[in-house]
């Protein structure tokens, strides 16, 4: 006899459900070739590039040739897969939670399933379990995609292959997953404010990209500023990753060294976890329609 509640199981089918529009809906494949883009680009093909020359007008100025290439091998995939999450990733995660809760609205299915008696909070929990499998497949993928490309430069170099350390990629899966999860539940609850994707997009966009970083600008002058901008999700998720790869100085955008890694965890959690509830009671409470 199943043990399951009605409630898990409302869960269950609408975590199903919207698997299966996700998987053959174009933003997400689009989406997720424009992060594997921006990995190729700024993780390997610019720096590989900058090794072979030997420009390091792109790469570290104080970098050798050999910590460039050992930058480029497979021991280093965990630091290369973090680096562009705070900014890059971030932003694309927030752009799919905001289009996966706001075209609920557009496209009128959150008022048809509604409207059919399925209950909101296992509608919604549904969705964001969906987001949450499509954020770990994203970074499971960008694993995949960044250990062949370092594979692949370790075989032209001639150099000896040695894999990171079980802890490092543990380390990393999990500081990813916090970083990516938060964006993805942020732009899903904007989606849900603003009833529809295109608002929520660019409040995203325009918060992630611009607003946080004139802010920390800002903060440098100003004591109140820089305080505030300690609570940011940006300011959280830039120094949990920078309490990884280690930050240095402005050389690589989003990563920061403002927080310790335990309070900047906090905060990443915190975020999604406010996310995910202020969502539900904005569902439960207001009209669809």
């Amino acid at each position: 006899m199943s043990t399951l509640t009605p409630s898990t199981i409302a869960t269950t089918r609408s975590t199903r459900a919207e698997l299966r529009r996700l998987r053959a809906w174009p933003a997400v494949w689009i989406t997720l070739g424009a992060w594997l883009a921006l990995s190729l680009m700024f993780g390997y093909l610019f720096n590989y590039l900058a090794y072979r020359t030997g420009d390091t007008s792109f790469a570290d100025e104080n970098a050798t040739r050999a910590e460039q290439l050992a930058s480029l091998l497979p021991n280093a995939v965990p630091e290369v897969i973090l680096q562009g999450m705070p900014m890059f990733g971030g932003a694309l995660m927030m752009v799919l939670g905001a289009l996966v809760a706001g075209n609920g609205y557009g496209w009128g299915t959150w008022k048809t399933l509604f409207s059919q008696g399925v209950p909101r909070v296992p509608a919604v929990l549904g969705s964001v379990a969906a987001l949450t499998a499509l954020v770990v497949s994203t970074l499971l993928v960008t694993v995949a995609f960044d250990v062949g490309l370092s594979l692949l430069i370790t075989l032209t170099e001639g150099q000896d292959v040695v894999w990171p350390s079980t802890g490092a990629v543990a380390e990393a899966l999990g500081t990813g997953f916090l970083v990516l999860e938060m964006w993805a539940v942020l732009g899903f609850l904007l989606g849900t404010l603003a009833r529809g994707p295109a608002l929520s997009v660019g409040l995203g966009l325009v918060w992630a990209l611009v607003v946080e970083n004139l802010l920390r600008g800002v903060g440098q002058l100003l004591g109140w500023v820089e305080s505030l901008t300690e609570l940011l999700p940006g300011t959280a998720a830039g120094s949990l990753v920078g309490a990884v790869v280690g930050a240095d100085g402005e050389q690589t955008p989003g990563v920061l060294d403002l927080l310790p890694a335990d309070r900047a965890a906090l905060t990443v959690g915190t975020y999604i976890v406010l996310a995910v509830l202020v969502s539900i009671v904005l569902v439960r409470r207001r009209d669809v329609s």
